[in-house]
């Protein structure tokens, strides 16, 4: 029986499936990290979730961005639409993500002083690039695996048989991803890419779709490294 994040999301034979495949040592090394592990048994050193919840803050800002550029490269007017109602759902978050990262002992001011990461810099310069270098597709292709690579760590964690299901320090994190909400919206942005892929030639461009998707994931991967990173540095 294949595992649920192998199929719900996208559809079979369709341009995010087939992207996914492509890149499969990059896609199981983001979506099974072991900061990702860390969460699901409890695990994951304190410095290295806060270290991420701060970089995360500041990747929403940029996310923020490279999504108002979507407006701008959208196909449509309902796709604008869309786009537009992100925005104000990712702006939001930003509010919501301070007083998260206040539960967690880090004020707003700390999170508003701490510069961005080279990895948060690289990441979300690389998606807003991808975006500015091509059309609507080569922008989605590079955002996909946010959206959706964490709706799948969210699924991985909920099937992992070392899971601290009681008791977790990360269980509202768990649960944020893990929401009926969220998987909704993972969902919806696989199957985006799927329809992009046939109204925008994805199989003619597959090689450098598939490139941007490669290189989004291995960021993405770089992203939970540098918590664990930081939490070495100052063990």
């Amino acid at each position: 029986m294949p595992n649920a994040w192998d199929t719900d999301f996208g559809t079979e034979g369709g341009l995010f499936r087939r992207l996914r495949a492509a890149c499969a040592a990059e896609w199981q090394a983001y979506t099974w990290h072991p900061f990702c592990q860390g969460i699901s048994d409890g695990t994951l050193p304190l410095p290295a979730f806060r270290t991420y919840l701060i970089q995360d803050y500041l990747f929403l800002i940029h996310f923020a961005r490279a999504k108002a550029l979507a407006v701008f490269k959208a196909e449509s007017i309902e796709a604008m639409r869309d786009k537009t109602e992100a925005i104000r759902a990712i702006l939001a978050e930003t509010t919501m993500h301070l007083r998260y990262c206040e539960g967690w002992g880090i004020p707003e001011a700390e999170v508003r002083a701490t510069p961005e990461s080279a990895e948060t810099v690289s990441y979300t310069r690389y998606v807003i690039d991808r975006g500015l270098a091509g059309d609507i597709l080569d922008l989605e292709v590079a955002l996909a695996p946010c959206t959706v690579g964490y709706g799948e760590v969210a699924l991985r964690i909920l099937a992992d048989p070392a899971r601290r299901a009681g008791d977790n320090a990360y269980q509202s994190w768990i649960d944020t991803y893990a929401d009926p909400g969220y998987q909704a919206m993972a969902r919806a942005a696989a199957q985006r890419i799927d329809a992009l892929g046939e109204s925008h030639g994805g199989a003619a461009r597959f090689a450098t779709l598939s490139a941007t998707f490669s290189e989004a994931a291995r960021l993405e991967q770089r992203f939970w490294q540098q918590g664990l990173d930081a939490a070495r540095r100052n063990a």
